[in-house]
C-alpha cells in the first residue's frame, strides 16, 4: 500500500456497515475515494472503516454518516450534514435495501419500497445539485433481477403496510422502481455531466435476507454467490471510464442487460417520479 494515493474524488454509499455496500465501500476507498458510510449503525459501520484503514495503513479516507432510509426526516439531516462539509461529490451509490420484511416505513410507506426507493429519491434530489457541480460524476442504483415479477406500480398500494406472505411481491415492485428511478434520472440529468446505473448484483448471500424464515434463507444460501462477487457489477458500473458516456441502463454480470418491459415503460418512469416528488415534499 505504499503506493496508495487520494484520488480527490468523494463517494457516498448507503447501507455501507454489510454486505454489497461494505464490500463496495471498501473496494472504493483503497481505490482512493473519500467514502462515506451512509447507514443506520455507527458500530457496524465503524468495523468495515476500521477494516479500511487497517490495508490501507491508515491512508485511505472513510467516515461514517447517520442516514435511516425509512425515516424522510433522516434523510434530509444526512444530506444536510454532507452538504455543510463543502466537499465535491463524484459518485452516489443507492445501495442499501430489504427484502421479506413487512410493514410500514416512519415516513409511511410499505416498508421495502419506503426504504429501497423513496428514501433514495430524497437523497438523490437532495444531492443533484451536488453531483452536477461535481461533474463527471454517476449515481448507481442497486437493484435486481426480481424487477421481472412485478408488472406495474400500484401507487395506492405503496402507502399502505405489506400485503403478500413474505413481502416479497413488494420486494419486485421496489426492485422495479429502482430501475425507472435511474432511467428516468439518466433522462432528465442527461447533458449535465450526471450519468445513471441501475444493477442486478446477483443473488446475494447478504442479511438483506435477514427476515425470511430460516430454513428458506439456508435453502437459498446454496445457490447464492458472495458479496464480494455481489459487488463487481457496482464497482464495474461506478469506476470504469468506458461507461462515461451511457445513462439509464440496466447491467447485470458487468454487462449491458434488456430490463422488463416494464422496466422501460417511460410513461411509469415519468409518473413515479411526479409521485415521488410529491410524497417527499410532504
Amino acid at each position: 500500500m505504499s503506493q496508495f494515493k487520494l484520488n480527490g474524488k468523494v463517494a457516498l454509499v448507503t447501507g455501507a456497515n454489510s454486505g454489497i455496500g461494505a464490500v463496495t465501500a471498501k473496494e472504493l476507498a483503497l481505490q482512493g475515494y473519500h467514502v462515506f458510510l451512509a447507514c443506520r449503525s455507527q458500530q457496524k459501520a465503524q468495523l468495515v472503516i476500521q477494516e479500511i484503514q487497517s490495508l490501507s495503513h491508515g491512508q485511505a479516507k472513510a467516515e461514517f454518516i447517520e442516514m435511516d432510509l425509512a425515516d424522510l426526516d433522516s434523510v434530509r439531516q444526512c444530506a444536510t450534514q454532507f452538504l455543510s462539509r463543502n466537499l465535491p461529490l463524484n459518485l452516489l451509490i443507492a445501495n442499501a435495501g430489504l427484502a421479506g420484511q413487512k410493514g410500514m416505513t416512519t415516513s409511511g410507506f410499505e416498508l421495502t419500497f419506503g426504504v429501497c426507493h423513496v428514501g433514495h429519491f430524497l437523497l438523490t434530489q437532495l444531492l443533484t445539485e451536488k453531483l452536477i457541480e461535481s461533474k463527471p460524476a454517476r449515481v448507481v442504483v442497486v437493484s435486481s433481477k426480481a424487477h421481472r415479477h412485478a408488472q406495474d406500480i400500484d401507487f395506492n398500494a405503496v402507502l399502505k403496510s405489506t400485503k403478500s406472505f413474505g413481502g416479497l411481491k413488494e420486494y419486485a415492485v421496489a426492485k422495479l422502481a429502482n430501475i425507472l428511478f435511474a432511467k428516468e434520472m439518466g433522462r432528465r440529468l442527461y447533458g449535465t455531466g450526471v450519468t445513471t446505473y441501475a444493477v442486478h448484483p446477483g443473488v446475494v448471500s447478504t442479511n438483506v435476507w435477514r427476515s425470511l424464515p430460516k430454513p428458506l434463507v439456508k435453502l437459498m444460501g446454496r445457490f447464492m454467490i458472495s458479496p464480494e462477487d455481489g459487488a463487481k457489477t457496482t464497482l464495474y458500473c461506478a469506476t470504469q471510464p468506458q461507461l462515461a458516456g451511457d445513462t439509464g441502463f440496466y447491467y447485470e454480470d458487468c454487462k449491458v442487460k434488456v430490463s422488463s418491459h416494464a422496466a422501460q415503460n417511460i410513461n411509469l418512469a415519468n409518473a413515479l417520479w411526479e409521485k415521488s416528488l410529491t410524497w417527499v415534499k410532504q
